[in-house]
């Protein structure tokens, strides 16, 4: 009789594994790549990671801009011989709009300061903030057309004239009589 030969196994399945796999990758890695290469670019990763979020990317998809203060809530943009339209969120006095003149013109026999106050609107239509100039027209007694407005949207103390509404800023015109006050737009206040 001859002695039994042991049994062979039957042929083993090879077992998919993750650990192998991350293994056989890293160590591929790790014969082609050198290692100053590695720390090279690991290095440039994270020095360049801060700057990700100063990437131009739009991040106002479905925000909704809320007015900055309770006038701008009101404000509107057709009508701008009413004391709501949105450039006149600091006007103190006449319009001009109302009295012959426009937005930003004065009404003829009239002539506008060189000087003026300002104050940064809220646009409701387009929703951005506009510094506006507000002129006073002089050379004649003020026009009584029964639209006064009084806004103080961000007016400020005479410590502070430039942002002051109440002065009457006919400086350096031929007469200091006030007529009405216009609103230029200046820029965007952004």
């Amino acid at each position: 009789m001859r002695p039994s030969e042991p049994a062979t196994p039957a042929a083993a399945k090879p077992r998919f594994s993750v650990d192998a796999l991350t293994e056989a990758m890293s160590r591929g890695f790790a014969r082609s790549a050198p290692r100053r290469g590695v720390l090279a670019w690991a290095g440039a990763l994270l020095a360049t990671a801060p700057a990700f979020p100063l990437l131009p990317v739009s991040r106002a998809r479905g925000a909704t801009v809320k007015p900055p203060s309770p006038f701008a809530a009101t404000a509107q943009t057709r009508d701008e011989n009413a004391c709501d339209y949105w450039r006149y969120c600091a006007i103190d006095g006449n319009l001009c709009s109302t009295c012959g003149g426009g937005v930003h013109s004065c009404p003829p026999g009239t002539a506008p300061s060189p000087t003026s106050w300002i104050g940064t609107c809220f646009n409701p239509q387009d929703t951005k903030s506009y510094l506006i100039a507000y002129r006073d027209c002089c050379g004649q007694d003020a026009c009584n057309s029964g639209n006064t407005c009084l806004n103080t949207d961000g007016d400020l103390p005479s410590y502070r004239p430039q942002a002051n509404n109440d002065i009457i800023w006919c400086f350096g015109t031929t007469s200091a009589m006030y007529n009405c006050s216009t609103a230029v737009i200046v820029g965007t206040a952004e």
